[in-house]
């Protein structure tokens, strides 16, 4: 975990998404630690904020859960501008899109100007995701799936533990490794490029597939802010324009970064565009 400064950095915008809240497996305690350490003009939430689906099956809500909220609420009344947009896994606050609850504006999509003057489309990402929108069930049970893997994660790296082994992220190997996990990850970003240049955007901000990614395609960047399930880690704007993708859990991210880049298919990732 990083350490957090004694004087928080301040960034043009930040960008997080996939937190899952409601679930074990939500990293608030590194989330937590993240938002104390940074400040942002505008704080943007990438979707799947609450994981509805997981809490209609099984009720798990702390203290640390509660902090996340009063932390964010807390940074609008100091004055950040706070985009919610929800997704796939939130997506019964969709109820609420264009709403605006004090300085937190509920909305669909966006489009974030850059001190540039470059225009990013925001949005979560999964109506480019034709399991989510064509055969929910399945996504659902792919969710399922991921759940275990991420139980399997526990067991497996409490022994590496045991033998001093770094952690190591069975779900992130299978993501990386498996054909058809790497076809649907390369479908998705092809779709959200599409979507944007369409838009006349430079560039488009996404979450969904809870893999960070800064890089250009087809004349487009592409930026992915991650997760906070597994990767911790944060899209922020700097005051001259450029963007950075903050690892916020350095061991398993170098695991996680380490797999990704020996993939033939998938190289080039997590390699900033400039």
């Amino acid at each position: 975990m990083l350490e957090t400064p004694t004087t928080p950095r301040h960034y043009r915008a930040i960008f997080i998404s996939d937190l899952h809240l409601g679930t074990r497996r939500a990293q608030t305690t590194a989330l937590l630690d993240f938002l104390r350490a940074t400040e942002s003009d505008q704080l943007y939430i990438v979707g799947d904020f609450i994981d509805n689906w997981s809490l209609r099956k099984a009720w798990y809500w702390d203290q640390q859960h509660n902090d996340v909220i009063q932390k964010l609420l807390r940074k609008a009344r100091k004055g950040t501008k706070l985009v919610y947009i929800p997704g796939n896994h939130d997506e019964n606050f969709r109820n609420f899109l264009n709403l605006r609850f004090g300085r937190v504006a509920v909305l669909e999509e966006t489009v974030h100007i850059t001190a540039r003057g470059k225009r990013y489309l925001v949005l979560h990402g999964d109506k480019f995701d034709g399991v989510v929108r064509f055969a929910p069930w399945l996504a659902k049970l792919g969710d399922t799936a991921y759940e275990v893997s991420m139980d399997l994660n526990k067991v497996l790296n409490g022994a590496r533990r045991f033998l001093r082994l770094p952690y190591w992220s069975l779900s992130a190997y299978l993501k990386n490794r498996v054909k058809k996990a790497v076809e649907f990850i390369s479908h998705f970003e092809e779709a959200v490029v599409r979507d944007a240049r369409a838009r006349n955007c430079d560039g488009v901000i996404c979450g969904h597939i809870h893999t960070p990614d800064d890089r250009m395609i087809d004349g487009i960047h592409y930026l992915n802010d991650g997760d906070w399930v597994e990767s911790c880690t944060a899209l922020v704007e700097h005051r001259d324009g450029s963007f950075e993708i903050l690892n916020w859990n350095n061991p398993r991210i170098a695991q996680i970064t380490e797999q990704t880049h020996a993939h033939p298919d998938r190289d080039r990732r997590l390699v900033p565009a400039g």
